[in-house]
């Protein structure tokens, strides 16, 4: 049964574009084009869609199904389905990663932020006296601009949760996500114009087969799957949780990851003609956006302007989207837990939140000589233990739980797929696949797996 007075989507669409909104952010536009740079091009992209076939989707439908079966947050959905036992753990760190990957997210999208207003007002058509490396370095160790640029992101994102479900985050999502597709196709039909066209699609959708060689290849296929996908910190549960029980899941699934994958896609085929086309190694990695993308513009003349205004407009949209699900999950818990109005719990939490990435956003200024783990500054230091610990574990319970904690008819009803092969094929990966492939995950991201 709904919880009292829990909202719900006003339609299915509202649904998959919210679903999609979580999934598709910065991962997908900027960290797909420069992990697939590193991991040699179209080897990393047959790998990548075949675990999101076997691992990503078998995931997404299982965490679909727990958020609608229990109607409540990522936590409330374990403590119905499973009272008493500790299951409710994987909610637990999806709920603690929501609070750690916001923090830092918000800081980077706050930069985001910048850049777009700097396009916007025109500042950044023409090179900076100090070039465009030289400009985004004084702005990250400037000890305030970082500072309120975050607290702008983060009142962005706070607002829209802050409206509701259906006013809100449904409402935001069915305007940002259209004009992200858009966007994305238009800056891609105009980079295939560019002179390295060729040679991009070449290396994206040509493969070397010599590179399959490489186990490392298989890892980070596998991780950008999984994290390109939001699973393991309990966005996709709640998102489950305003679901009703008509609606057919697997479809969602389908659509949700299919548009997922199509949109990382598109990214590259936007992002790789350009790359070659000015003569930047495809592995240069995240530093990209801020230091040589801003370059590649000034480069193609008086266009570069408006693609630059249209490249960070998209992550911007891209990150805002992503940012709402993060929040919502902590809020469904904590007006859950507390009875808060929902409200009171955007407001705290988006504000707690905020607090918490401070640090983050002066790691590059006056904390700037301030390591956490290892090398790691604050920033990375947070990212590290949310995307390499929390996500990974939260993710393999979630698999464990559905595959091996519910009974074998119970799942298959409850997913919609009834006693079918399909059904009987994802129970399969979920207790076996996907459990051994997020574990392999874990152990390399800590170090422990080569």
């Amino acid at each position: 049964m709904p919880e009292q007075g829990r909202e719900q989507w006003a339609s299915r669409l509202g649904f998959i574009l919210a679903a999609m909104g979580s999934a598709v952010g910065l991962g997908n536009v900027w960290r797909f084009s420069y992990v697939t740079g590193e991991n040699g091009g179209a080897a990393f992209l047959l790998i990548y869609l075949a675990c999101i076939i076997l691992i990503g989707i078998p995931i997404v439908m299982a965490e679909f199904t727990i958020g609608r079966k229990a109607q409540s947050d990522a936590v409330g959905s374990f403590e119905k389905l499973a009272p008493g036992k500790p299951w409710k753990a994987a909610g637990l760190m999806g709920v603690a990663a929501a609070f750690m990957i916001l923090s830092f997210y918000g800081v980077i999208a706050g930069w985001i932020v910048y850049y777009f207003i700097n396009y916007l007002t025109g500042n950044l058509w023409t090179a900076p006296a100090e070039g465009y490396e030289g400009f985004f370095v004084d702005f990250i160790t400037n000890p305030w601009h970082p500072l309120l640029w975050q607290f702008i992101f983060m009142a962005l994102t706070i607002a829209i949760v802050y409206v509701g479900v259906k006013k809100g985050i449904e409402r935001a999502n069915k305007i940002l996500m259209p004009l992200l597709g858009i966007l994305l196709v238009v800056l891609s039909i105009y980079s295939l114009t560019l002179g390295g066209a060729s040679e991009g699609l070449a290396f994206l959708f040509t493969p070397d087969w010599s590179a399959l060689g490489d186990p490392s290849i298989y890892i980070a296929a596998l991780g950008q799957a999984f994290f390109s996908l939001s699973l393991g910190m309990g966005a996709l549960i709640t998102y489950g949780g305003y679901l009703s029980q008509k609606e057919h899941l697997p479809g969602a699934a389908y659509s949700v990851a299919g548009l997922d994958t199509l949109f990382a896609i598109v990214a590259g085929v936007m992002i790789f003609p350009a790359v070659f086309a000015f003569g930047i190694e495809p592995d240069a990695g995240p530093g990209l956006v801020f230091m040589i993308m801003p370059d590649v513009f000034d480069s193609i003349g008086f266009g570069g302007g408006l693609f630059g205004l249209a490249f960070f407009f998209l992550l911007a949209a891209a990150a805002l989207t992503s940012a709402v699900s993060l929040l919502e999950v902590a809020v469904a818990y904590f007006i859950r837990k507390f009875s808060w109005s929902r409200k009171k719990a955007a407001f705290i939490i988006g504000g707690i939140i905020f607090l918490i990435g401070i640090p983050s956003s002066l790691g590059n200024g006056i904390l700037g000589n301030v390591t956490i783990i290892g090398d790691r500054g604050i920033l990375d230091s947070m990212d590290y233990v949310a995307s390499n610990i929390f996500l990974p574990l939260g993710g393999l319970i979630i698999a464990v739980f559905m595959g091996w904690g519910w009974k074998k008819a119970d799942a298959l009803r409850d997913s919609d797929f009834g006693d079918t092969v399909l059904g009987n094929l994802w129970l399969f990966l979920l207790r076996f696949l996907a459990p051994i492939a997020i574990f392999l995950i874990f152990l390399s991201s800590i170090g422990l797996f080569g």
